[in-house]
C-alpha cells in the first residue's frame, strides 16, 4: 500500500504510539535514602526512576560513601536529602559538587536550604511534612525539566492527596494504644509521635551512634522493672542486644520499628508500606495492654 492515505496512517499510528510511551526524562535525580526515594520516585512516575545511595535498610547515621556513589551524584542533575543531622556522609560531598548539581534540603517551610542544623531529622516520619517535601519536589524538578513540569505537579497532587489518606488510615490503627507507654532504641520518632499522639517514654540510646551509659541503663532498667513501659523497640539498622537485656525478666515486650524501609521493594510504594508496618507493629507490641 502506499500514497497519501498510507502515509496518513503511518504518521496517525506514530503520534499514538508516542502519546503511549513516557516522557524521555530531562533529569537526573537522586535521592539519599529510600523513603526519599520513594516519595520523589511517585513525582516522577512517567518520567524517570531516581536513584538512591543508602540501600537495603542500612543506617545514614554511619554510612560509607562507594565509588558508585560517588558517581552517582557526581552523574546527577539534583539531589535531595534531609540534611548533616542525618546524612552526616553527605556533607562534604554535596560542598564538593559545587554548582554543578543540584542540592535540595527538604522538608522546611520555606523548602531548600532552611537551615534546620540541630533538629531531630527523621522529618519524613509526619506525613504532613512529607506532604511538604513533595511539593518541595515538584518545584524543583519542573525547574530543572520544564518539559515535564505538569507531568510532575499531577504526580505530586496524587503522592499528597495520598499522604493525607494514609494519615487517616494510620490515626485509625493507632488510636486504640495511643495511651500506652513504650521505649524506642534512638530518639528517632519524635514527628511520628507528635503526628499520632503517642504515649512515648523516651530512647534508649539518646544518639544513634553512641550507646547509653551505665546511669541510663539502670534508670531505665527501673521503669521497665515498675511496669511503666510495655514494649521497648529495636530497629533492623541495630543489634537488639541492649533491649533485650533491658526486658529480661520483665513483663515488657519487645517489638520492631523500621523508619527506612528495609526489605521493601524500593519505588514508590515503600513509603506507605514503610509507615503502615510501623503503626502495625506498635499495635501489635501494644495491643493487649491498649
Amino acid at each position: 500500500m502506499s500514497g497519501p492515505f498510507y502515509r496518513f496512517a503511518v504518521l496517525i499510528l506514530v503520534v499514538l504510539l508516542s502519546a503511549a510511551l513516557p516522557a524521555r526524562a530531562e533529569v537526573n535525580a537522586v535521592a539519599s535514602i529510600a523513603p526519599v526515594q520513594s516519595l520523589l520516585a511517585g513525582v516522577m512516575d512517567g518520567v524517570g526512576v531516581p536513584g538512591v545511595l543508602v540501600r537495603g535498610g542500612r543506617s545514614p547515621h554511619d554510612y560509607v560513601m562507594k565509588p558508585s556513589d560517588a558517581r552517582m551524584l557526581h552523574g546527577g542533575d539534583v539531589v535531595f536529602w534531609i540534611g548533616p543531622g542525618m546524612e552526616g556522609f553527605l556533607a562534604k560531598p554535596v560542598e564538593a559538587l559545587a554548582g554543578n548539581v543540584r542540592v535540595v534540603r527538604l522538608g522546611g517551610e520555606g523548602g531548600d536550604q532552611d537551615g534546620r542544623d540541630g533538629e531531630e531529622p527523621h522529618i519524613w516520619l509526619d506525613p504532613r511534612i512529607a506532604s511538604r517535601m513533595v511539593r518541595d519536589m515538584v518545584r524543583v524538578l519542573g525547574e530543572i525539566d520544564g518539559a515535564n513540569a505538569e507531568r510532575y505537579r499531577t504526580n505530586g497532587g496524587k503522592v499528597r492527596a495520598g499522604l493525607i489518606t494514609l494519615e487517616r488510615e494510620l490515626h485509625k490503627i493507632l488510636r486504640p494504644v495511643a495511651v500506652v507507654p513504650y521505649l524506642v532504641y534512638h530518639d528517632a520518632y519524635r514527628y511520628f509521635e507528635k503526628r499520632f499522639d503517642l504515649a512515648d517514654q523516651g530512647a534508649v540510646a539518646v544518639h544513634a551512634d553512641r550507646p547509653p551509659g551505665a546511669r541510663r541503663v539502670a534508670m531505665l532498667r527501673r521503669k521497665i522493672v515498675n511496669g511503666d513501659i510495655v514494649c521497648v523497640f529495636t530497629e533492623p539498622q541495630f543489634t537488639p542486644a541492649l533491649a533485650k537485656m533491658l526486658v529480661q525478666g520483665t513483663s515488657a515486650r519487645l517489638g520492631s520499628l523500621d523508619p527506612l524501609g528495609a526489605g521493601l521493594k524500593e519505588g514508590p510504594m515503600l513509603y506507605g508500606e514503610m509507615m503502615r508496618g510501623m503503626a502495625q507493629s506498635m499495635l501489635s507490641c501494644l495491643g493487649a495492654n491498649g
